[in-house]
């Protein structure tokens, strides 16, 4: 067995490392630039997808932050039924910097027009539900059907049945790098651990 000084110093190698374990929960958030390479713009009819179909291939956390990039427009931040019918007179936050970063600060859904207008109304609206951390679920050995279309104008979408998202990100998604570096410091920690038992 160590000696009383060695074991103090195994125990404070144990806290350290646990803290430093810890700290990729703490500060894991990302940040989603808005239709990609195009930003928040128009939309023409040509686009390759619309704003919620890049919504759905993103996954969105409590401190993730969505970068809306435009120029001579704005973002409003409405509810959803001046969502549905591109109201621009009632929002609940308006941004007209071009350089507009929004944090999501709770889980739900969070809806976004063009104060444009004309804008909304040709597709520059989006939707992006913020998922809460503990959503993440195992994959399950049962297949899932694939969701209906979403008609034009939208649905009822505060019904999470009612509004699917597409894959996850990548394995270097915030929320799965999350976990991967979790597991690697509990590891790491273990194996000190176990080390410092036998020194």
């Amino acid at each position: 067995m160590a000696s009383s000084s060695s074991s103090s110093s195994c125990y404070l190698l144990f806290f350290s490392l646990f803290l430093v374990s810890m700290a990729p929960l703490l500060v894991s958030a990302d940040q989603f630039a808005v239709g990609g390479e195009k930003g928040w713009a128009k939309t023409t009819g040509n686009d390759s997808e619309t704003y919620n179909e890049w919504a759905s291939q993103n996954r969105f956390h409590v401190g993730d932050e969505a970068l809306f990039k435009y120029q001579k427009d704005s973002v409003l931040v409405v509810n959803k039924e001046d969502y549905e019918n591109c109201i621009t007179s009632n929002p609940i936050s308006k941004f007209a910097d071009g350089n507009t970063v929004f944090a999501f600060d709770h889980f739900g859904f969070f809806y976004f027009i063009s104060g444009q207008p004309g804008h909304c109304k040709s597709g520059q609206r989006l939707i992006i539900r913020v998922m809460v951390q503990s959503e993440v679920k195992p994959p399950q050995n049962t297949t899932t059907p694939p969701p209906k279309p979403a008609e034009e104008g939208g649905g009822d979408h505060d019904d999470d049945d009612s509004f699917r998202f597409g894959p996850p990100g990548s394995i270097f998604s915030g929320s799965k790098m999350v976990v991967a570096s979790s597991c690697f410091m509990t590891a790491v920690v273990a194996a000190f651990v176990i080390l410092c038992w036998f020194v």
